[in-house]
């Protein structure tokens, strides 16, 4: 099967989020006689690139090794040693990631801390080119480009799940439009669960009907809707790859080929057959209906109030 699962953060839009890199990188290369014991005032990854080090965190000793990654939060005392005659490498990264440019996004999550970075193979030469690129007293444009991709790697790894949040502590306004953005998060990112449109209005610390309409007004859909619709952007993706239009729809969740095509055209604006049409003709140098610009417009999104 294809790997389109969407990232955790893949309904948050760019615009909501900043990402600060408040110091330059760490280039970490310690002997056997590195230590330290000290609280950081950001949050702080870490990706281990050869050798072995060891964390003791709130009373838990942590080992990192080639692969690993680990997240030390804000504030949160940590001791650091390297227990093996080689060289202990890697990368270390302080930054802070806000949403509405004022809450911290990493505290609206449960993460695992330490975790082995499932596309290790893709990410370790680019770890190993953010080490080596980085200035040794700025940050750079490419770094945060790279170091975002990084970071969204560990989080799409360590997610556990989304914290509830008091609207006392952020105000009425900016929890309602993070647990909405949160719930379209979670629906973006697993869109062929079954029944998780409304798993997550539940979930919302709000009345169920006030949520969807709130849903509605920000997003441009309610959940289900919401839900349909990246279901067939899924199946944008397997037709792309050349699955059959049955294989797509089957692949969505659609025993009904003749019902999935109904809803592909409602959702994207032309049938499967001719969405898969267009993208041979974009790949032949031609444009396909509405890309002129290069920008794809399907019927999505309407009377959209921003977040």
């Amino acid at each position: 099967m294809d790997e389109i699962e969407g990232s955790i953060l893949a309904g948050i839009p760019a615009q909501a989020l900043n990402l600060s890199l408040t110091r330059s990188t760490i280039r970490m290369q310690h002997s056997q006689s590195w230590f330290i014991d000290k609280t950081n005032k950001v949050d702080d990854l870490l990706i281990c690139l050869e050798g072995e080090g060891r964390y003791l965190i709130d009373g838990k000793e942590i080992s990192l090794t080639p692969g690993d990654s680990l997240l030390i939060r804000r504030g949160q005392r940590f001791r650091g040693w390297n227990p093996q005659p080689e060289p202990y490498t890697g990368i270390a990264q302080h930054f802070s990631l806000t949403i509405f440019n004022q809450h911290n996004l990493v505290d609206q999550m449960d993460l695992s801390g330490k975790v082995r970075l499932s596309r290790w193979k893709v990410l370790e030469p680019l770890v190993h080119f953010y080490r080596q690129s980085a200035p040794a007293t700025s940050t750079t444009l490419t770094q945060h480009h790279l170091f975002m991709f990084l970071l969204i790697s560990y989080i799409d790894d360590a997610f556990v799940a989304w914290r509830q949040h008091d609207e006392t502590i952020m105000g009425k306004g900016d929890a309602l439009a993070l647990s909405v953005m949160l719930a379209a998060t979670q629906i973006s990112a697993d869109p062929l669960r079954a029944g998780l449109a409304d798993s997550v209005v539940e979930a919302a610390p709000y009345n169920p009907d006030y949520f969807q309409r709130e849903f509605r007004r920000r997003i441009g859909w309610t959940p289900r809707k919401y839900q349909e619709f990246k279901r067939m952007e899924r199946a944008m993706h397997f037709l792309e790859s050349g699955r059959s239009v049955s294989e797509s729809a089957a692949e969505v969740g659609y025993q009904d080929v003749y019902y999935f095509s109904r809803m592909f055209k409602r959702h994207i604006g032309t049938s499967p057959r001719g969405y898969v049409d267009s993208v041979r003709q974009n790949r032949d140098g031609a444009f396909p209906r509405g890309e002129e610009d290069g920008q794809v417009h399907y019927p999505v999104f309407r009377d959209v109030t921003p977040l």
